[in-house]
């Protein structure tokens, strides 16, 4: 809880907890218990946004800032607010970067080599009811992209294909209904 002392400005009552500021708010949470699997690919652009938000971004604000805090008033200094401002959004990010990296598992699906089973790291072909054709690779919840045919393996989609083989029907319940969709093939690459 904050309190604002007798000169206006804000006071912490309290420990304050930030880990749950520190998730942004379009992140997917990973269930409960669940490892966070991400491919090589996406472990390192994780990393790299780590890397060019500590060692590029963060820097050159924090020079910024220091300037903007020796013109004197800071209340109407619009350097100085922004960059604050900034500095807490980056700051932000890299506990929740930090955080996601350590908790990674990597897997190369490369590696698994050839198996008609779906699972992490899998890129699947996929029919529908009306004959349409659609292919996804399933990855970590950090790195989906569905206009990329990047699913996150905690999606609907990718939890009703886990574990299928090739020419099994999967059964997809979404909002509208229930889909079937047939496997056409399974194929284990790298991503990226």
């Amino acid at each position: 809880m904050r309190k604002m002392n007798s000169a206006g400005k804000s006071q912490s009552s309290g420990p304050q907890n930030n880990t749950a500021d520190d998730e942004p708010e379009h992140a997917v949470q990973l269930p409960a218990g669940a490892k966070n699997y991400i491919t090589p690919n996406g472990y390192r652009k994780l990393r790299d946004e780590l890397e060019h938000l500590w060692k590029v971004e963060r820097p050159e604000l924090v020079k910024t800032i220091t300037w903007a805090a020796s013109n004197g008033d800071r209340s109407e200094n619009g350097d100085y607010i922004y960059g604050k401002k900034r500095l807490r959004e980056i700051d932000r990010r890299v506990r929740f970067l930090r955080k996601r990296l350590e908790q990674a598992e990597v897997v190369d699906p490369a590696l698994r080599g050839q198996c008609d089973q779906v699972f992490f790291g899998a890129t699947v072909t996929v029919c529908d009811d009306s004959g349409c054709e659609s292919t996804f690779s399933i990855v970590g919840v950090d790195e989906a992209n569905v206009s990329g045919g990047l699913i996150s393996w905690v999606s609907p989609l990718a939890r009703t294909l886990l574990k299928l083989r090739e020419g099994e029907i999967a059964i997809l319940r979404t909002p509208v209904g229930v889909q079937e969709l047939e496997i056409l093939a399974v194929e284990y690459r790298e991503l990226g």
